[in-house]
């Protein structure tokens, strides 16, 4: 189990996470598009190894039965269902934009309240308007202030304080960079914010504010807090906005993917069993085993493409489910004569 220093100090997600380097970017950082690629390719070639190892003649058994016929309704069916499915995501994200004349001018409120509330803590008129500069504001003063923590600490003499200091301006320079060489409509602006861990910023800074500190140390530590706890809000408001964009180009790419997948699926059902069309083999293998194999690959490009988008989406979800200083992940805080479990 890791110590509080440790975990309240780590700062990139893979630090954070128990969890392999191949899988975080399996799950979070490899374009979805390369993952589908990989799991369609996957699907190919074990069913290609299958018929193999299974030894079935499945020429023999297409002009016996109808196996191919059986499997490609099943598909048709599962396709026109995730058609279906895709439709109603879109309609889930289209609800968010709908609204009465005066929900729209309250969303704007809240929007324009938020951003002068931003701006009064980075010392700027005017808030960018990307959403990769605007977090980038944020993590800016949070360095900033870690800065004028760093001199406190160096008058008081506390190491705590030093370290936190010292720590969270190498965080904030490092996110900073990230979030520079990001655009919004690509993940990296997600992740750079993931890398963020502002909820156990938000406990270690109230912690230390809390262990009799300094005024100059107490002051400092109140401006981070303040600054962080705007990070928290800014970083959801971003993490949604990414949701459904990556929702809409699920919908988009599902929609487009669907009309082959139909058109093959239509025609192994219809022309499937004409054996005597394909001929020969390649590679050893029976030409009508890489055809129906190849189909299939074809057909299921709708399901693996929904499920590539949505593992990065309830990933992202799972680890952002709490906003503030509540760590759902096991570690352990040393919060006066206990240890607690967050």
């Amino acid at each position: 189990m890791p110590t509080a220093d440790s975990d309240v100090g780590a700062g990139t997600m893979r630090e954070r996470a128990d969890e392999s380097r191949w899988k975080l970017w399996l799950l979070l950082g490899a374009d979805r598009r390369v993952v589908a690629a990989l799991a369609l390719l996957s699907v190919f070639l074990a069913l290609v190894a299958l018929s193999q190892v299974v030894g079935t003649d499945l020429r023999a058994a297409i002009g016996s039965s109808d196996p191919v016929e059986t499997l490609f309704q099943g598909l048709l069916t599962a396709i026109i269902t995730g058609v279906t499915l895709v439709v109603t995501l879109s309609q889930l994200v289209l609800s968010q934009e709908l609204g009465a004349l005066g929900d729209q001018r309250e969303r704007m409120d809240g929007a324009m309240s938020f951003r002068r509330s931003v701006e009064s803590v980075i010392d700027s008129d005017v808030t960018p308007p990307d959403p990769a500069s605007f977090l980038r504001s944020l993590v800016a003063a949070v360095g900033r202030q870690a800065a004028t923590l760093q001199t406190a600490a160096e008058g008081s003499g506390d190491e705590r304080l030093r370290s936190f200091a010292d720590d969270l301006v190498a965080d904030a320079d490092a996110v900073g960079d990230d979030l520079e060489a990001s655009q919004f409509g690509t993940f990296e602006v997600v992740f750079a914010a993931l890398n963020f861990n502002y909820a156990s910023k938000i406990y270690e800074a109230r912690r230390l504010r809390a262990a009799d500190a300094t005024d100059d140390a107490a002051g400092a530590l109140d401006d981070l807090v303040e600054t962080l706890t705007l990070f928290g809000p800014a970083r959801e408001h971003v993490k949604t906005l990414y949701f459904q964009w990556e929702l809409i180009e699920l919908s988009r790419a599902i929609a487009y993917a669907a009309v082959p997948a139909l058109i093959v699926s239509a025609g192994m059902i219809l022309y499937g069993g004409q054996t005597g069309v394909v001929q020969g083999s390649v590679l050893g293998v029976d030409s009508v085993v890489w055809l129906v194999s190849a189909a299939t690959t074809v057909a299921l490009v709708p399901f693996v493409l929904l499920l590539a988008y949505i593992l990065r989406i309830v990933t992202v979800a799972k680890r952002t489910l709490s906003i503030g200083p509540l760590v759902l992940r096991d570690t352990v805080h040393s919060g006066g004569d206990e240890n607690q479990e967050a």
